[in-house]
């Protein structure tokens, strides 16, 4: 096996466990809470610097996968979803899921200029994100079917769950008169 492989499946890995935390923070900002011991804008910075962190190994995987050459994967592939050769639709969710990350920090980053409701609309788009990329590493990911990926895979699925269930819970707390407003 060479480098590139092995940094492949590394930086798919790590892109799903940095996606997985990114998900966490954005629901706990978005619950008016924070990590015990850090201040709302402390937990909405590490939120945004994990999302961009995420990205950059999202494009070292891609990277290493097109200059690895093993598959025949393109650099339009990494792009465009669902046009490869290779394994189209497996290939494609990820390239999708790509796509939803790079409109996400864009629009994040152009918050002041389009404004909340543009940004909260393709912002929810990250929601997609997480399962999409999750069935893109468990439909073609090489370890796949590997006893720690699938323990990986079951913890990311589980933290997001229990994150999104609280949330649901909270809100529903919120909207039935249970909870006051954070101030």
């Amino acid at each position: 096996m060479n480098t590139l492989w092995y940094l492949t499946r590394a930086s798919g890995t790590t892109s799903l466990l940095l996606l997985t935390l990114a998900v966490l923070l954005g629901v706990i900002t978005s619950m008016d809470g924070t990590v015990p011991g850090l201040p709302r804008f402390v937990t909405g910075a590490v939120h945004r610097n994990v999302s961009l962190l995420a990205l950059v190994f999202l494009g070292l995987h891609i990277t290493t996968t097109v200059v690895d050459g093993y598959a025949p994967i393109g650099w339009i592939d990494g792009v465009v979803p669902f046009i490869s050769g290779y394994h189209p639709l497996e290939l494609g969710v990820g390239t999708l899921a790509f796509d939803l990350i790079l409109a996400s920090i864009a629009t994040s980053m152009l918050r002041s200029r389009i404004g909340y409701p543009v940004w909260r609309t393709v912002h929810l788009s990250a929601y997609l994100c997480w399962p999409i990329a999750l069935l893109h590493g468990i439909t073609i990911g090489t370890d796949r079917a590997e006893a720690w990926m699938l323990v990986v895979d079951a913890i990311c699925v589980g933290v997001v769950l229990v994150a999104v269930v609280a949330r649901a819970m909270r809100r529903r707390a919120r909207v039935d008169g249970r909870l006051e407003p954070v101030r």
